[in-house]
Formats: structure tokens, sequence, C-alpha cells
């Protein structure tokens, strides 16, 4: 590690503090390459007290890869890579699940970044867990069963047509339903750096597991989604202004949790695209 960050571990799963950087100045390959290290070691990373705008939130996601424009989604007028999160009283969210980023698409991000923008005077927090601390957790026979499987992701279990009644959104709903048809991913997925295995499915896109019936899928699935959410593989993190959190999304859900409301929320998300799970 650089002498300049310091990184604090939140429990054995699951999360870390990084202290003694700021994300808002050009960073060194070096300072990226620690970062990252501690990204796979500890799968999501806090870091408090940052200054940073659109652009420079942009601009520090992008040293990981490119980055991804979600289909439905407002983002910043003059920063498209920038989703807008906005939860106040009329825009109250529904995937209030645990779930992976965009893994409706053939190559769903390898990780996503969130800055607070405004909070609430109370709650709001947002939980990570660690799918490969839940798959590792699984007895061998049941490790054994689900290796090998597949199953189909499907953008409009999250975005379904309902939640856009205005002619311009549902236009923009079509739009991204016709890009995005569903896709198969694998059950069991290695990590494509640590080689770790960890469960890829999740309550917010998996609609069903490839070649079970649908009372099969469904006993499956609600056993997988269940036990990820177990607090042994998780981590809860209490938003302060300025805090940012930079997720692996190869080996993570997340649940922001919606105790807050008629209060507003705002946040910034920025999202790395990845590879193909394998």
């Amino acid at each position: 590690m650089s002498t300049l960050l310091s990184v604090q571990p939140l429990n054995p799963a699951i999360g870390a503090v990084v202290r003694g950087v700021s994300l808002a100045q050009p960073l060194g390959d070096a300072t990226i390459a620690a970062i990252n290290r501690a990204l796979l070691q500890h799968h999501v990373l806090f870091f408090e007290g940052q200054e940073l705008n659109p652009a420079a939130q942009r601009d520090f996601a992008a040293r990981f890869g490119a980055l991804h424009v979600h289909p439905v989604y407002p983002h910043v007028k003059e920063v498209p890579e920038i989703i807008i999160l906005d939860t106040h009283p009329d825009n109250q969210p529904d995937n209030d699940n645990w779930h992976t980023d965009v893994t409706f698409i053939e190559t769903p991000p390898l990780g996503a970044m969130l800055a607070a923008k405004e909070l609430p005077p109370s709650g709001g927090d947002t939980s990570w867990s660690s799918s490969t601390a839940a798959f590792e957790a699984l007895s061998a026979p049941w490790q054994a069963f689900l290796t090998g499987l597949t199953a189909l992701h499907d953008f409009a279990k999250s975005f379904p047509p309902e939640r856009f009644s205005a002619p311009e959104d549902r236009e923009r709903w079509q739009i991204a339903r016709d890009k995005n048809p569903p896709v198969i991913h694998p059950v069991v997925r290695t990590h494509p750096v640590t080689g770790r295995k960890g469960l890829f499915v999740n309550e917010g896109f998996t609609t069903r597991i490839l070649g079970f019936s649908a009372k099969e899928s469904d006993t499956v699935l609600r056993f997988l989604f269940d036990h990820v959410a177990k607090p042994e593989f998780t981590v809860r993190w209490r938003w302060k202004a300025g805090d940012v959190a930079f997720w692996d999304n190869r080996c993570t859900q997340h649940y922001a949790l919606a105790d807050y409301l008629p209060n507003r929320r705002v946040m910034h998300r920025a999202t790395i695209l990845g590879d193909r799970p394998v």
C-alpha cells in the first residue's frame, strides 16, 4: 500500500474505510493500484470527507474502466455517465431488495461509485453483502449443486413498464427494453481477478434458473436471496455529507434502505463496465 493510504477493515467479510486520499485530485498509478487492491480484498470501500463534483467523480471512476450510461435513470446534464438517484415522496424507490447493478447486460459492471449529495436527517443507510462470503459459507453439496447452473436476468424485473406512465418515459423504456433483452449468466461466478467463486443471482434482476421448473427455480432462488442477506456477510454504512462508496459489483449485492420518507435523499452514481461472467 501507498504510505499515504490507510485501510481500516470494518469486518472480516466485507467493507473497509480508506483514508489519506482526495478523490477530487488527479491520482497517480500507484495510488489507483493500491485502491484497486483494497477493493479486491474488501469488496466495498468507503471514503469520507470528499468534495467530489460530477466531473471529478466520472474521472476517478474512469481510471478503473469504461463507464456505463444507464438507459432509463436520469443523469447529470453535462456528465451523462453520472446517474441521479433522487428519492422523495413523488419518486419512491421500488428496488427495495438486495441486488447487483445492471446484471441485465452481457457484461455487467465491474464496479460502481456512489456519492452522497443530499441526505435525510436520519435513515437512508445502504448495506452491502459479499456474495463470495455467502457462497463460501454454503455446504460442499450446495456448492457442487449450484456450480454449472445458469440463470436468466431481465431488465424488466426491476424496471417494469408500469413505472413509466408518461409518454416520453414509456418511449425511453421501450427503447431500453428493445436494447436489453434477457441475458443468461452463471449462478456461480468466478471472479476474473481473484479467482474466488461467488453467487451471481440477485432479487433485482434474476428471474429463473434455466432447466428447472418454475417452482423449483423459485425455491432455490428464494433460498439464495435469503442466504446472501445474512448479517454475517454484510456491512451497513450510515451516510454523511462527503461520503463516497466504491464497490466491486462482481462479488457484492447491496440494499438501499428507504426508511427516510417523506424526506429526500439524492445520490450520484458512476458505473464501471466489466466483462462477461464465467
